[in-house]
């Protein structure tokens, strides 16, 4: 097995540099070193395994401030097993430094990520930090808690209730998201032309409760993206992105940001697709498969998804992921994700209104999607297809945007765009 984010290998112990992965671990997710075997993967073993686990033992209860929790092991070829757990008492310093790891890398973190590590070990997040703003109005979450729970007003014991407000610390950051008027970034909105040197139009809603920036997005979203049909004597609303997956995306993008990260939510708007970028990338103990297959049981900003749960904005947490693919259900061209260190972007597809494909495309569609990247040969082989009708079925894909091609001659590939 090659290192990775969760494993690291180490020819010996002289250089001490593992003690910043070991930081590593117990800040972030936890994970493995194994000592004796070389860079390459070649099994050296470690003499005298039972002297140098001691030594090993030593060197972490000296140097890890607070000390982790671990485990030391000696395996069959004499290697030795060291297995970090991710603790609860973070920041976990090496010489009064915090790492994490990026790839099979170990890197010190940044100010805000220390910070965070602190927040952590208080068991706190930043939206439960006090709001520097106190003297906040809640009109547009009063009017919207009044429609979807029928309370009368928004007093002090339903703010308690939201955990919004406490009478020792006042209103939170949660609370000050969800007013009227704030000092946090918002929602960046741009509508290119046929590059992104042509602007069409632009829209930032920022300062302002993000419910109101929530629906602010939805009306310039309606603006491009609906239009009517005159279908006999009826009129037709059409969605060329569906506006579940597209309102699902914002609620989520700003419930799961990173709020102490001053930055927008950008959303570029294009012909053929809608780009949304948020800040800060999974909350820490979240990998990328649990993320694209709706299993959070970490939220980075738990009070304020409880309020759009309760304005039913979202449903169970977690589940957005599921819920905007299951508005492409019937889509050729589904939603993509890129999940990055500290940004996530989500793009919406058009959908195209003759998507109209005979079995053989379908067919031919499915093989490209699955396979991720493949040649023309390949696709006959599993489609049981002839040349040319490969090449028909081709075209057709590239025609309407759902694919694209890469390399030239022999060397060309399909992938889904």
């Amino acid at each position: 097995m090659r290192e990775n984010k969760r494993l690291e290998y180490k020819e010996n112990m002289e250089s001490g540099t593992f003690l910043k992965t070991i930081s590593a671990y117990a800040n972030y997710g936890g994970g493995k070193i194994i000592f004796g075997i070389a860079d390459d993967g070649t099994v050296k073993g470690i003499s005298k395994p039972e002297e140098a686990c001691l030594n090993l033992e030593n060197k972490i209860n000296d140097s890890i401030k607070p000390v982790p929790e671990y485990s030391i092991e000696i395996g069959e070829d004499s290697t030795i097993i060291l297995s970090v757990c991710e603790g609860p008492y973070k920041p976990y310093l090496y010489k009064g430094k915090a790492y994490k790891r990026y790839d099979s890398a170990t890197i010190e973190v940044d100010r805000l990520e220390y910070g965070r590590l602190i927040l952590e070990g208080q068991n706190q997040s930043y939206e439960e930090l006090p709001s520097s703003m106190q003297e906040l109005t809640f009109d547009r979450l009063e009017e919207e808690l009044k429609e979807s729970l029928g309370i009368t007003s928004l007093n002090e014991d339903i703010l308690k209730t939201l955990e919004l407000y406490s009478e020792k610390r006042g209103f939170n950051n949660a609370a000050a998201l969800l007013a009227d008027r704030n000092q946090f970034p918002g929602i960046d909105m741009i509508r290119f032309g046929s590059s992104i040197d042509e602007i069409m139009d632009r829209a930032t809603f920022e300062h302002m409760s993000v419910l109101a920036q929530l629906s602010s997005c939805i009306e310039m979203f309606q603006t491009y993206y609906q239009y009517e049909k005159i279908e006999g004597v009826e009129r037709k609303q059409i969605d060329k992105i569906p506006e579940k997956a597209f309102r699902e995306a914002i609620a989520n993008a700003l419930v799961h940001r990173a709020w102490d990260v001053r930055a927008s939510i950008k959303i570029s708007m294009f012909e053929d697709r809608i780009e949304i970028s948020s800040p800060g990338g999974l909350p820490a103990g979240i990998g990328r498969e649990e993320y694209l297959n709706g299993q959070i049981s970490v939220l980075r900003n738990p009070i304020l998804g409880n309020v759009f749960f309760r304005l039913k904005y979202i449903e169970k947490f977690g589940t957005g992921i599921m819920r905007i693919n299951r508005s492409y259900s019937n889509a050729l061209e589904k939603p993509s994700y890129q999940i990055f260190e500290n940004s996530i972007q989500v793009v919406l597809p058009v959908i195209a209104s003759d998507e109209k494909l005979s079995e053989k495309d379908k067919k031919i569609l499915d093989i490209i999607r699955d396979k991720g990247t493949v040649s023309r040969s390949e696709i006959e082989k599993l489609a049981g297809t002839g040349k040319d009708s490969t090449i028909r079925s081709l075209n057709l894909l590239l025609k309407k945007h759902i694919i694209e091609k890469t390399g030239a001659g022999r060397g060309v590939k399909y992938h889904i765009r």
